[in-house]
């Protein structure tokens, strides 16, 4: 009888241990568009027979805990694809890989292909949405962008900023304008991207090393400015919006129509035209003299697609005129060194928007040609053809009739031409492989009466890449391999009146390989380790002058190597009820690093006395880190907390680089009100002292700084097919006295004081 009860206690705790384990499976997925393989966000999963559903993350992830052995139907809904009904069998642990096909859909009449052309990379991205470039109008690209972890800017003045990716800029760093390389004479820290943010719907940020898939100038990031799709039927669309801000009482707008024509389904049109202007700039204390700028921009569209094929014809014109801090040129060098001594100007001139000399004036054309087809095989065929047309004119402040004439005059033309074929997905791979081919040529117009900064020259670079990605349930793996040739032909007239005339030859082959894996809906973990390579710029070999706008005298190095680099990036994810959070850490290795390093020496000649730099080489080592975070604390309110920090050393001389991002931390709270989708933003942002300097600085690194911000939007009106939101917002609140690390008219000048923006969009 005793053996009896035992066998029937064992048998019931079996059943129930068994019943346990039965209901304790895990379905694991990604979801992914079956062009171009991009992971898919918010999709839809439902199981009828659990009567339980989840959405995928942002990284096209998604799990069901706590289902039991059976079969069930898994159905799985996106719009803008068709759905799927999934057979799903559960008899152990499941992990599942969905594509789906895009689909045409309307909304409101507007018509929109499912066609996207994304970068599809392991990397970390960051993104700027429709909703907060909306609420930045007004802003430059630089501006646009200095919020996002590990996204900092390189300053020259109150008006021209460069962005900063983990310590990279200006030929560190690529800029896609609307899927082209953008091209103009970016090598200096004072040329800003001519792009205008009017134009993006979405900017994202690539903070990895992407040689392989765009070129040596991805070693350091990519920064992808995406304009929204056209329509390809529908009626007339467009929005319009205005700002006006009280600091330099900068004034700009923008008009976007766009239509979609009923006659021929598919083909799609837009025009878009954006202006700012401002005069001089204010610090708490003072006005910046001739710190006015104004600019104009156009651009225009016209698309045709369907399923299988689609063509594109864009062209854009970006025209700026920029003042230059008067005070930057001094007369002497005792003058120089008085201003550095006080720290800020001498004048205080007052508001004005008259931008005299010292100043820039660039225009940037772009026109592009692309199509693609997707084959029988569902394969897809991209070509994409673009030229750049590029004049920037420097003016200084010069004696007589020499004061109309540019004192820096260049012609940039580019030419650049991709080649890529998307192979069908086979199993669980998929990838692409492609050409990229530019050529550039770059004329110093004659009459300036000075010698020419940088020379004439021809270049041309060509690339082939491969890349593949293999995608199983919760793990992504991708690696690629790359192979450049770049011939670059340069010549100037020497300083003893003599031609000289240089070619150069540079190749190099780039590897990279990433993995991502989702442990759940809630964590995921990615590593990418990418080789890559930069070959000296023109202006790193061959400066010999005076740069106006940069107030300095450069000094270039013809034996200069190409750079050999290594960046190794990892980021996990944490997506909660209450809490994301984002932590990337990274490590860059850079072989013959160049950079441009003050030499403590002054030339002084009839136009002023300049500091003198020049360029150097050395190896170096670049490492930090970036936080991302926010917190639900009640349903209305919301905290966060952003920040980076990177450390830099020259590792041959055991000593700090120059020109290295100080530490930045900003934490906030946004406050979410019930009626008229309005909400309340208040941050603190907090820029640490540089206290790792180089040997020599012509002034110490400025102290740290706090300053507060606060935001304010809402819903003025918002009808069927119509919306009017206004953004009112004061930055630097307390009108706080500081300057700025990454600037590099710090020596004599302050960051701007309290400015009071309104910003009002109308969509209709």
């Amino acid at each position: 009888m005793k053996n009896i009860f035992l066998i029937g206690l064992l048998s019931l705790i079996s059943s129930l241990t068994y019943g346990q384990d039965a209901c304790e499976y895990t379905v694991r997925g990604k979801i992914l568009a079956q062009e171009g393989n991009t992971p898919l966000e918010g999709v839809y999963i439902w199981v009828d027979e659990l009567e339980r559903g989840t959405i995928t993350n942002s990284n096209g992830n998604f799990t069901l805990d706590r289902i039991c052995e059976g079969h069930y139907q898994m159905k799985v809904v996106s719009l803008g694809y068709d759905s799927l009904m999934v057979p799903l069998n559960v008899h152990g642990e499941v992990h599942l890989t969905l594509k789906l096909q895009a689909t045409e859909y309307q909304i409101e009449g507007v018509e929109i292909l499912g066609h996207k052309d994304a970068v599809n990379t392991l990397n970390n991205i960051s993104h700027i949405g429709k909703e907060n470039l909306i609420a930045n109008r007004g802003k430059s690209l630089g501006e646009t962008l200095k919020d996002l972890p590990g996204v900092t800017t390189f300053s020259t003045g109150a008006n021209i900023s460069k962005p900063v990716i983990h310590g990279m800029h200006s030929n560190r760093i690529m800029i896609l304008n609307n899927e082209v390389r953008q091209e103009g004479q970016q090598w200096g820290s004072e040329h800003a991207p001519e792009v205008d943010p009017y134009m993006a719907e979405d900017i994202s940020v690539v903070k990895g090393a992407e040689t392989v898939r765009f070129g040596p100038e991805a070693m350091g990031g990519v920064i992808i400015v995406s304009p929204a799709k056209l329509p390809s039927s529908g009626g007339l669309t467009g929005s319009a919006s205005a700002i006006g801000a009280s600091n330099g009482w900068n004034t700009g707008g923008s008009v976007n129509l766009e239509t979609g024509f009923k006659k021929i389904q598919g083909l799609g049109a837009r025009l878009q035209v954006s202006g700012r202007r401002g005069g001089n700039v204010k610090s708490p204390e003072y006005y910046q003299d001739n710190t006015g700028m104004e600019e104009l921009n156009f651009s225009g569209a016209l698309g045709y697609n369907r399923k299988d094929l689609g063509m594109e014809l864009f062209y854009s014109r970006f025209q700026s005129t920029i003042g230059i801090l008067s005070d930057s040129h001094t007369g002497n060098s005792s003058d120089l060194e008085a201003l550095i001594e006080n720290g800020r100007p001498f004048s205080d001139p007052g508001f004005s928007y008259s931008i005299q000399n010292p100043r820039q004036e660039v225009v940037h054309q772009l026109l592009k040609a692309k199509g693609h087809y997707h084959l029988k095989n569902d394969g897809i065929v991209n070509l994409q053809y673009a030229f750049q047309k590029n004049h920037r004119q420097e003016y200084d402040v010069r004696r007589g009739s020499l004061n109309n004439r540019a004192a820096l005059d260049l012609e940039l033309y580019t030419n650049t031409l991709d080649l890529s074929y998307e192979h069908p997905s086979y199993q669980n791979w998929n990838g692409s492989l492609g050409i990229n081919i530019f050529q550039q040529v770059n004329n110093n117009i004659p009459g300036t009466g000075v010698t020419p900064l940088i020379p004439n020259y021809d270049l041309f670079n060509a690339g082939v890449f491969l890349i593949e990605k293999y995608v199983s349930g919760p793990l992504e793996v991708e690696g690629g391999m790359r192979y450049d040739f770049r011939y670059v032909d340069a010549a100037r007239i020497s300083s003893d009146g003599e031609l000289d005339e240089q070619d150069f030859t540079f190749q190099n082959l780039t590897l990279f390989l990433g993995a991502a894996y989702s442990f759940n809906n809630h964590w995921t973990l990615s590593s990418n380790l990418g080789s890559a390579w930069r070959p000296p710029n023109i202006n790193e070999q061959f400066s010999q002058g005076l740069h106006h706008g940069a107030a300095a005298v450069e000094i270039g190095n013809p034996d200069l190597i190409s750079e050999q680099a290594l960046k190794w990036v990892n980021t996990i994810n944490y997506t909660g009820d209450k809490l994301q959070l984002e932590w990337t850490g990274y490590f860059h290795r850079i072989n013959n690093y160049i950079y441009l390093n003050p030499t403590g020496e002054t030339y002084v000649s009839l136009r002023g006395t300049f500091n003198v730099f020049e360029y150097l080489q050395t190896d170096a080592n670049f490492w930090g880190m970036d936080l991302s975070s926010a917190y639900q604390i009640s349903p209305k309110l919301e905290g966060y907390v952003r920040g980076s920090m990177i450390r830099a050393k020259n590792t041959v001389e055991n000593n700090f680089l120059p020109f290295i991002p100080a530490d930045k931390l900003e934490a906030g709270l946004t406050y979410t009100f019930d009626k008229n989708g309005a909400s309340l933003d208040l941050s603190n942002q907090t820029g640490f002292h540089q206290g790792r300097e180089p040997d020599f600085d012509l002034a110490p690194a400025p102290p740290g700084y706090n300053i507060w911000n606060i935001s304010y939007g809402r819903d003025i009106m918002e009808g069927k097919n119509s919306a009017l939101k206004a953004y009112l917002s004061i930055s630097n609140i307390l009108n706080t006295e500081y300057k700025d690390y990454m600037n590099r008219f710090r020596y004599f000048s302050h960051e701007p004081g309290r400015n009071i923006a309104l910003r009002v969009n109308y969509e209709f």
